[in-house]
């Protein structure tokens, strides 16, 4: 035995800290792209793919970095904002599985670039599906290959020219090991019995449809509650949208320019003057003094308008649960017995709850459930709210019971009352 041996000890993972074959240039022009393509296009299996947006920094949610792997290439990162459209991409992966972790972060933006899947694998959602305690792409990593990765750089701003070569690096290992884990997910699934709940999870997300715009976005500013008059509220809803167009002009996020606490400020006390205006807390620096006039304009306007905005507006979303005692308690009745339920079988299934049924589909099942009970009527209605079949046939049975259980209640609680005699009725005590 060699001296020492029985000290030696094995590391449970190996640290990661650079691409195994170094950090390729960034592709910045469109002959440039057309080369990457055509290799993408020339190489095999899955290619992995990932975007670093600058949320926080910049308007929207669009890519600035694009990271690409497949075997027979290696990696390949390209500055989107330099070429442009990345539809000749798309068209080299053509019939190719990407592999990305947490694809619906990436999948916007990688659309809005001309980019479209034609199969998904998702090892954040197949980790979840699979019962990991922990899904972010790093932990991931070191349970099922035992390499750890550098997690430093995922909130900076990425629209920054030039990027520094240690971000760079941060993002080439983003997709470094993600085809390797993709297999390894594949087989975790496997021999849970998961494969297909997780196949079927994948192919929603690839097929869902963009969210609609939400109605009168400016409803969600924080603090919102309190700007207490109509008018008020009107003006909010005129800062609100001045910050979004400037912010829009600027490229810069709405909150950089503004943040929601100055909007509620302003708007709840309505300054007329310039001085007034930027007393008003929030309003400091000499962006704010520059574009004093646009924010005391919307206010104006508010002021004078003859048209305010209500307090609610209608919606098909439904009520906060905390109100359907009062709404439709019947509804809150099912959600108390159904929920644990769902729970319940959630654990049994090591899935998170929301994973096994979304909580949406719960509640709205809650809400308007099935006029028949049974198991198939439960399964119908599952389906049409957009569960996936996986989910319809580990739930219906758990849930079809427990409906007919609480109709049986309800129509005994009726037949009681039926049959209750009127107060009054009964034989008096003699006089």
């Amino acid at each position: 035995m060699v001296a020492g041996f029985e000290d030696f000890e094995i590391p449970d993972s190996v640290h990661l800290a650079a691409p195994f074959d170094g950090i390729p240039p960034v592709i910045d022009t469109v002959a440039g792209l057309e080369r990457a393509a055509a290799a993408v296009a020339a190489g095999s299996g899955p290619a992995a793919i990932d975007t670093e947006r600058a949320s926080g920094f910049r308007y929207g949610q669009r890519a600035f970095l694009v990271q690409l792997r497949r075997e027979g290439v290696g990696t390949v990162l390209i500055d989107p904002e330099a070429t442009g459209s990345l539809a000749v991409l798309g068209e080299a992966l053509s019939g190719v599985e990407w592999v990305l972790h947490a694809a619906t972060q990436d999948l916007p933006s990688l659309r809005a670039l001309g980019m479209e899947p034609d199969r998904l694998f998702d090892t954040e959602l197949g980790g979840r599906i699979a019962g990991l305690r922990r899904v972010g792409l790093a932990a991931e990593t070191e349970e099922l290959l035992g390499y750890t990765l550098a997690k430093e750089h995922s909130a900076v701003d990425w629209s920054k020219r030039p990027l520094p070569r240690d971000w760079l690096n941060y993002a080439a290992l983003d997709v470094e090991m993600l085809i390797q884990l993709r297999w390894a997910m594949e087989e975790l699934l496997r021999e849970k019995g998961k494969l297909d709940w997780a196949l079927q999870e994948f192919e929603a997300v690839r097929t869902a449809e963009p969210a609609p715009p939400r109605q009168d976005p400016w409803r969600r500013t924080s603090g919102i509650n309190k700007v207490k008059g109509r008018r008020q509220l009107t003006a909010l809803r005129g800062l609100w949208e001045e910050r979004e167009r400037l912010a829009q002009h600027k490229d810069v996020a709405p909150g950089r320019l503004l943040p929601d606490a100055a909007l509620v400020a302003a708007a709840a006390a309505m300054p007329r003057t310039v001085p007034q205006l930027l007393d008003t807390p929030g309003f400091h620096g000499r962006l704010a003094a520059r574009e004093a006039p646009r924010w005391l304009r919307a206010i104006a306007e508010a002021r004078t308008a003859t048209e305010l905005v209500p307090f609610t507006v209608k919606s098909d979303a439904l009520p906060p649960v905390k109100a359907w005692e009062v709404k439709r308690p019947e509804a809150a009745a099912r959600l108390r017995v159904l929920k644990p339920l769902v729970a319940e079988l959630a654990e049994a299934h090591e899935l998170p709850t929301e994973n096994l049924l979304t909580p949406e589909h719960l509640r709205r099942f809650c809400w308007q459930p099935p006029k028949s009970t049974t198991d198939q009527a439960v399964a119908d209605r599952l389906r049409d709210l957009g569960a996936r079949r996986w989910q319809v046939e580990l739930t219906a049975p758990v849930l079809g019971p427990a409906w007919r259980e609480l109709r049986a209640r309800k129509r005994a609680a009726r037949q009681v009352e039926r049959d209750q005699p009127p107060v009054g009725d009964e034989d008096e005590p003699a006089a």
